[in-house]
């Protein structure tokens, strides 16, 4: 990547120049953001303690260290590569001067425009921009950019320049992608003063580690509105990622309109789908954000809503329409002549709709007992002496990639396509773990990393973002349980993966990528699978945490700083909801659904709390797991309001350490909000009773009252008989609540806790404790 041509060279030490920041920021936070008081010293690592654990479900001991100033502004997210800056600040005026280099073309001018409308947003105030001199001290805005012919594509370049100082302001970028991106980052030095906005004097230089940082949005299992998708857009531009893999059809649905093959959108999309027209408007608008639109089309498997629509492509009928575990388990017959050929016909045309030259055709996931036990497919494996249903698969693959590459188009599946004779330029989705990456590397093929990312395990910010992409230290036996989960897969899926090293156990560490298999590494992506989001929770189930990604993929390693992640995504999330997103907005119709008039108990219950993790709250998974009846998993839930991050118990919980590190002044603020917590339950009882939908939380609001007394009680100010036992209990019955969803593996066969909820408070609590009863 060579991001550096028309922008001088970083100095080479330039990792050594600590950012001067000296502006007492944490007096200006809110109090939701007070949590970057005591987290953002905390070390390297982020938080996890007992309430949270790393993806491979190791917990990481949270550090002693305690600082109320790491972080301060201006804060840019993604981190900048270079970032240099006193601190010092100017008004901003109302209206700035744009000059350009060159003419602007007209999406140079509509992305002007949205730099306007969130400088307005941010500032709190109305924001012009003109082309006329400016006045005698007026700001002026210069934008300088080369042409980048490969822009909006794989080769765009994006690195660029920016200075922001009272004298004016000078962007500078590689092309219109590196000028996009400088734009996001002057929209985030504007800050509030007492006398008013202000714009933080910075230079920076910046471009990104990866060239593919996308995201996965899966719209078949939930139909993702035109209008949800336009909003992720603009909130993905805010945080430069690039690529929107789209996952259109599935067995639940096929999501595009299909003129020449009517049935599928017809009969396959249960009578939700994109227009065509609306496909190009989502092209259109993510191009001019510089993003990427990555069609997903999956086959061989995962075909039960193409197979509905068209059943004589079946591997087996007829169809089996009344067990909803067949949806992910209907595939086509790759034996029957037309088969290849209607696949590339419906992949012909739905490319037509992609400008991109990447197309997905899935490839993931062929349940083994669809082909061995269809007769006609045995026997035609048998004569044609193919001696394995992967091999089955690769002929198929082979035959439908060779027909895309006529059409101009670069093949990207699953990393199961690479048991196929697949060409070079193939692009692997390693989501199986490190030894498919390192397979897929090994063999030269461009990837694109996404396992570690599955943001439907509802992990924490934190467990994703401490991770990297080139990092193959992850287990690799709760890598295939992830595999055999998404989708969700049958237990009898076939997942293992082939040795990346000979004679080397399966679930051994993998070694290091070799500099040559990283070259292969072209970035990563966050993943969110709906079987359990709806429309309504798309913005909280995807934000802030992708925010945390995507600067795990644009940043350099060493700017990726855990230790003040919380903190930083914390004033990220504020901004993307002041630009547009619906998280808190959706979020509190949610709950006002629940329980109308008498909220705030439940608001304060579940700002605390988090749902189960690793898929223990896709309740179908578990079903098919349990050969059980599956059934529709309703939402709207308690579980399904909580989120997967809680910067109040993080606030919390460093507090505690804080205190029990020598800062005993936070004594009151811990007794305060212990003490709120305890008093919860009872109003939250007291809604319950009005309220059914809230049942689900009770136990989870007593558990949070029965901890926050235990805190107390270590605190010296709520002593009982028998306090120690007591807080003992209630403490060991949330770490239990915990640990029964702490890998995929411990899911599948350990009870959940009611409600399918747990305390995010327990680090805290058990710090206190740990001091008081040693």
């Amino acid at each position: 990547m060579d991001a550096a041509r028309t922008i001088p060279p970083f100095p080479a030490d330039h990792a050594e120049k600590p950012l001067a920041m000296t502006y007492q920021f944490f007096k200006k936070l809110p109090a939701r953001l007070l949590l970057a008081s005591s987290l953002l010293g905390l070390c390297a690592m982020p938080h996890p303690t007992l309430a949270q654990t790393g993806l491979d479900g190791q917990q990481v001991n949270m550090p002693p260290a305690f600082a109320r100033n790491q972080v301060q502004p201006p804060l840019v997210m993604p981190a900048p590569a270079i970032l240099q800056t006193t601190g010092a600040a100017f008004a901003l005026p109302s209206s700035l001067t744009v000059q350009w280099s060159t003419a602007p073309t007209p999406l140079l001018l509509r992305a002007a425009e949205r730099l306007r409308i969130r400088l307005s947003i941010l500032a709190g105030q109305q924001i012009t921009f003109t082309n006329t001199p400016p006045t005698q001290g007026g700001l002026v805005l210069h934008i300088q950019l080369a042409k980048d012919p490969a822009f909006p594509g794989p080769a765009m370049q994006e690195g660029y320049r920016l200075d922001v100082a009272p004298s004016g302001i000078t962007l500078t970028a590689q092309g219109p992608a590196g000028a996009l991106h400088g734009m996001t980052s002057l929209s985030q030095l504007v800050r509030q003063e007492l006398d008013g906005p202000v714009l933080a004097q910075a230079h920076m230089e910046d471009r990104p580690r990866f060239a593919w940082r996308g995201l996965m949005l899966d719209t078949s299992r939930h139909f993702m509105p035109l209008p949800d998708l336009l909003r992720q857009l603009d909130a993905m531009e805010m945080v430069k990622l690039n690529v929107l893999h789209i996952h259109l059809s599935d067995g639940a649905a096929f999501r595009v309109e299909s003129k020449r093959f009517p049935r599928l959108h017809k009969i396959g999309s249960h009578g939700q789908y994109y227009t065509q027209e609306q496909i190009h408007q989502l092209v259109r608008e993510a191009a001019d954000r510089g993003i990427r639109v990555v069609p997903e089309f999956d086959t061989p498997g995962h075909s039960y809503a193409m197979l509905l629509a068209y059943p004589r492509y079946a591997a087996n009928l007829p169809l089996n329409t009344t067990d909803r575990a067949e949806i992910n388990r209907a595939a086509l017959d790759p034996t029957n002549p037309a088969t290849p050929g209607f696949v590339s016909a419906v992949y012909a045309e739905m490319a037509a709709l992609f400008p991109d030259p990447v197309f997905h055709i899935g490839g993931d996931e062929v349940v083994a007992r669809q082909w061995t036990q269809s007769p006609h497919i045995a026997a035609y494996m048998k004569q044609h002496h193919i001696a394995s249903v992967a091999a089955l698969q690769a002929d198929y693959t082979r035959r439908v990639a060779h027909a895309l590459r006529q059409q101009g188009k670069t093949i990207m599946g699953w990393d199961e396509v690479q048991e196929a004779d697949i060409p070079p330029d193939t692009i692997i989705e390693s989501w199986r773990g490190p030894a498919h990456t390192a397979q897929a590397t090994a063999a030269g093929h461009p990837t694109v990393v996404s396992g570690p990312y599955y943001l439907d395990r509802l992990l924490p910010a934190s467990a994703y973002y401490t991770t990297d992409p080139l990092d193959t230290r992850k287990d690799a036996a709760e890598a295939q349980a992830a595999a055999q989960t998404t989708g969700p897969t049958p237990p009898d899926t076939p997942t293992t993966p082939p040795p990346a090293v000979a004679d080397k156990p399966a679930d051994a560490p993998l070694p290091p990528l070799t500099n040559e298999q990283k070259s292969h590494v072209m970035g990563a992506e966050a993943a969110l699978w709906t079987e359990v989001v709806s429309p309504e929770m798309l913005d909280a189930r995807l934000w802030p945490r992708t925010a945390a990604l995507a600067e795990r993929f644009w940043s350099p390693a060493a700017q990726c700083n855990a230790a003040t992640l919380y903190p930083r995504l914390a004033i990220m999330e504020d901004r993307l909801d002041l630009l547009g997103l619906n998280a808190r907005t959706n979020t509190r119709h949610m709950l006002e659904r629940l329980a109308p008039g008498q909220t705030e108990a439940a608001s304060r219950l579940f700002s605390v709390v988090s749902p189960v993790r690793n898929y223990a709250h896709n309740h179908e998974f578990l079903q098919i797991r349990h050969k059980q009846t599956a059934t529709l998993q309703p939402l709207g839930t308690p579980a399904d309001i909580a989120s997967p991050d809680s910067f109040e118990a993080e606030n919390f919980n460093a507090l505690a350490q804080a205190f029990m590190s020598g800062h005993t002044e936070l004594r009151p603020e811990l007794e305060r909000l212990l003490t709120l917590w305890a008093n919860n339950n009872s109003a939250f009882e007291h809604a319950a009773a009005h309220n059914a939908a809230l049942t689900p939380a009770m136990a989870a609001s007593a558990q949070l009252a029965r901890l926050a007394r235990a805190g107390l009680a270590a605190l010296g100010t709520a002593h009982t008989l028998n306090w120690r036992e007591n807080a003992r209990e209630a403490l060991n019955d949330a770490k239990r609540d915990i640990a029964a969803s702490a890998s995929i593996h411990v899911v599948t066969n350990t009870p959940q806790p009611a409600g399918d909820l747990i305390q995010r408070i327990v680090p805290g609590v058990e710090i206190l404790l740990d001091q008081a009863m040693p």
